[in-house]
């Protein structure tokens, strides 16, 4: 089986939050997806760990927030690799409060859904709930992130609860693999410098590219980077970083 081949499978990202009793919580998601027009119905997949998942089961409702492509990635480490229980995800972040009154993000997003859940189907590690949608709102034109771009930019696998998690060491014997049929052809050419990823949330450190957010240049091996170099999602530091 082709691990790699799940990647083909295309999906957005996107935000989703509820709140109980004053508790709020939200994570990204990539599987939210529409399953009826009349009424109009969105699904989503909530691991069974997951504090968001308690929190939506116990409000009965939850919020979309579609992500824009070009965004703030803090927003990804923090709701895709942060707990609830440690951090405030939504502090200095715009938020709403729509018909169901569970919190909405807006920043960095492209359009919202308020959705009230109508029901849930036991799935093993994961809760599929269906909400009807209530209310949204279209906050921007601009391009919405994808699956494939998330991967392909910003260089991060899915978060370890989400229902398309493949676990790296996996993907990496793949690869590992697949590179050893074209190690002849080449041999010629001039040794590069290896990316390096963070075992903490997956974001893959490109030598070629550097890390413009981080005002490291293109060209600039891990190696050289500062000893203070962080993980530009999830704030690791350099020790958590593994040679791919």
């Amino acid at each position: 089986m082709k691990l790699r081949a799940f990647h083909k499978l295309s999906y957005g990202v996107y935000i989703v939050a509820s709140e109980f009793e004053g508790q709020k919580d939200g994570y990204i998601a990539n599987t939210v997806f529409q399953v009826a027009s009349n009424p109009a119905l969105l699904a989503i997949s909530c691991h069974k760990n997951n504090l968001s998942t308690e929190i939506i089961r116990n409000a009965g409702a939850f919020s979309v927030s579609a992500l824009k492509k070009d965004l703030d990635v803090r927003i990804i480490g923090d709701f895709g690799f942060m707990s609830g229980k440690d951090i405030d995800k939504f502090k200095g972040r715009e938020t709403i409060k729509a018909k169901t009154g569970v919190p909405v993000v807006l920043s960095d997003s492209v359009a919202w859904f308020d959705c009230k859940v109508k029901e849930m189907v036991d799935l093993g590690s994961h809760w599929l709930i269906v909400g009807e949608v209530l209310d949204s709102d279209l906050i921007s034109e601009e391009e919405p992130l994808t699956y494939a771009i998330y991967r392909e930019k910003y260089k991060m696998l899915s978060p370890k609860n989400s229902p398309t998690f493949i676990e790296r060491d996996k993907l990496a014997e793949e690869e590992q693999q697949d590179l050893s049929k074209t190690t002849e052809a080449e041999d010629g050419k001039k040794k590069r410098a290896n990316p390096y990823v963070c075992i903490i949330c997956g974001f893959t450190y490109n030598p070629e590219e550097g890390d413009p957010s981080m005002g490291i240049q293109p060209g600039t091996p891990f190696e050289d980077l500062p000893e203070d170099y962080r993980c530009p999602i999830c704030n690791a530091s350099k020790e958590y970083f593994r040679e791919i």
